[in-house]
Parts: structure tokens; C-alpha cells; sequence
């Protein structure tokens, strides 16, 4: 009877164990979600800057043939303005006056690709310019605020701590997906807008950039200078925070956060022109 009774209890409380256990595991797997979701959506989108410009080739190869087409049929109508899809905005140096947007490439524009020379400057760019100080003030304010790494302390000397770090943090992480890893791996990491398409068309194409990107053949290819670069910097973040948050679980938090920022800055980058003509109504 008491075996029974046992064997009762232990069978009741295994559910209740379990659930705690897989709750715990999908917290653990939580920060790796949104990388999943961009590795597919890189999948899906890997060749659109292929198709988009086999598509522009063969449009330049045969304008005989439609002109043609067009004469030996008398009933045909010239399309109306209206009719013709709208021209892409263009890409604009800096988002709202203030945010930089060097990265940036206009939809249907087609540049060489960068030198070594001019992928150090857009990472110097990106670095020094007067918006990355304000941002990185907001952001060690917040993190000061919020008691983010306690050992960094409060106040003043708390705030100077954290700014130094993310300082560094935002400066080497630039320099490596910007300028070193692309000119080894011969890799454009500028953002190419797209223009056209449907809004989820445009944003699986955008947040996908951080996993597919042209080489200097203007052929698309995982983008091992985004991903390895955000990677490295994580790890030379090990030297300079405290030992606390020195753990697997936080590195890869970071690291995760890190890539899904570049993810969003790209399909904001995409939609910014189309934001600014048609809810600000102004020039982007």
C-alpha cells in the first residue's frame, strides 16, 4: 500500500516537473529566436540582388524588340503616369537631420565596389560622428539607471564607466564589420535599398542583409563579416566588463541583441524615404 501510495505522488508531481523544465529551456532558447527568423528570411532573399539585376540586363538587351512590338501594333496605348510604378526615393545621408546613414546605397543604384580607403572612412564615420556621442549618453544613462552591471557602480563615476565601455563596444564592432573583415573577405557592407515590393517583401529583404551581403562581384554571399565581426567584438568585450556578466548566457545575449539591432537599423534604413514623403510629408 505505501508503495503504491509513492509511486502515486511521484507520477502527480512529474507533470508539474516537466513543465517547469521545458518553460526553463524555451527562456534559454528565447535571445536565439530572432536569429532564426533572419536566417530564414536570408534563405528567402538570398538571391534577390541576383534576379533584380538579370532582370535589369535583359530589360537593357531587348529594346529593339519592344519598340518593335509596339509599332506593329496600332492598337496599343502608351501607359498613363499613373500607371508606371513609382520612382524609388532615394537614400538620404542622415535620417531626420541627425542619424547617420552612410551605409546606405538608393534603390537601382549600382556603385563600384568600396576601397579599403573608403570602408574606413564610413566606419570612421560611424564611430566619431557628433550623434554616436548623444546616443551613446542616452544609452549609458539608461544602463546607469537601470543598475545594468552593479559592479560599475552609480552616480557620475557609474555613468563614465559605462560610457567608456559602450564607447568601445560601438567603435571596435564598427571597424571590424565596416572595414577590416569586408576588405579580407572582399565583401560590400553597404545597405542596398530595395524601393519596390510589398511591405513584407521590403522587410524580410532588409532584416536578411545581416546574413547575405555582395562580395566584390556583386554576387550575393553569407555575410561572414557581419556575423564573425559582432562575434569578435563580444569577445573583446570579455577584457573590459565585469566578471559577473562574463558568462555564456550574457555573451550570447549581446550578441544576439547586437546582430538584431543591425537587422532593424537595415529595414528602418528600407522604409525611412517612404516614412518621410508620406506620414512627415517631407523631402527624406
Amino acid at each position: 500500500m505505501e508503495l503504491k501510495l509513492l509511486l502515486t505522488g511521484s507520477l502527480r508531481k512529474e507533470p508539474r516537473n516537466r513543465s517547469l523544465t521545458v518553460a526553463a529551456r524555451n527562456r534559454r532558447c528565447a535571445p536565439g529566436v530572432g536569429l532564426i527568423l533572419i536566417l530564414l528570411a536570408a534563405c528567402a532573399f538570398g538571391q534577390e540582388p541576383a534576379v533584380r539585376e538579370s532582370s535589369e540586363i535583359a530589360s537593357v538587351e531587348s529594346p529593339d524588340e519592344d519598340q518593335s512590338g509596339a509599332a506593329s501594333d496600332p492598337k496599343a496605348v502608351p501607359a498613363k503616369p499613373s500607371d508606371q510604378a513609382e520612382t524609388p526615393r532615394p537614400q538620404p545621408k542622415r535620417i531626420l537631420g541627425v542619424m547617420p546613414n552612410f551605409r546606405a546605397v538608393s534603390a537601382g543604384e549600382i556603385p563600384p565596389p568600396p576601397t579599403p580607403k573608403q570602408a574606413f572612412k564610413i566606419a570612421t564615420q560611424n564611430s566619431f560622428d557628433y550623434s554616436s556621442f548623444l546616443f551613446l549618453g542616452f544609452t549609458s544613462l539608461m544602463a546607469e539607471g537601470t543598475d545594468t552591471h552593479p559592479q560599475l557602480g552609480k552616480g557620475v563615476a557609474g555613468f563614465g564607466r559605462y560610457y567608456w565601455r559602450g564607447f568601445v563596444d560601438k567603435t571596435d564592432g564598427n571597424y571590424l564589420v565596416i572595414f577590416a573583415l569586408p576588405t579580407i573577405f572582399h565583401q560590400d557592407e553597404r545597405y542596398y535599398a530595395l524601393g519596390k515590393g510589398s511591405f513584407w517583401k521590403r522587410f524580410g529583404y532588409s532584416v536578411s542583409r545581416v546574413a547575405v551581403t555582395p562580395n566584390y562581384e556583386g554576387h550575393a554571399s553569407f555575410n561572414a563579416s557581419e556575423l564573425l565581426g559582432r562575434g569578435i567584438a563580444q569577445g573583446i568585450s570579455i577584457a573590459y566588463y565585469p566578471s559577473k556578466t562574463r558568462t555564456v548566457d550574457a555573451i550570447a545575449s549581446k550578441y544576439a541583441y547586437a546582430i538584431l539591432r543591425d537587422a532593424l537599423t537595415n529595414a528602418f534604413r528600407e522604409f525611412w524615404p517612404d516614412i518621410a514623403a508620406h506620414v512627415l510629408h517631407r523631402h527624406p
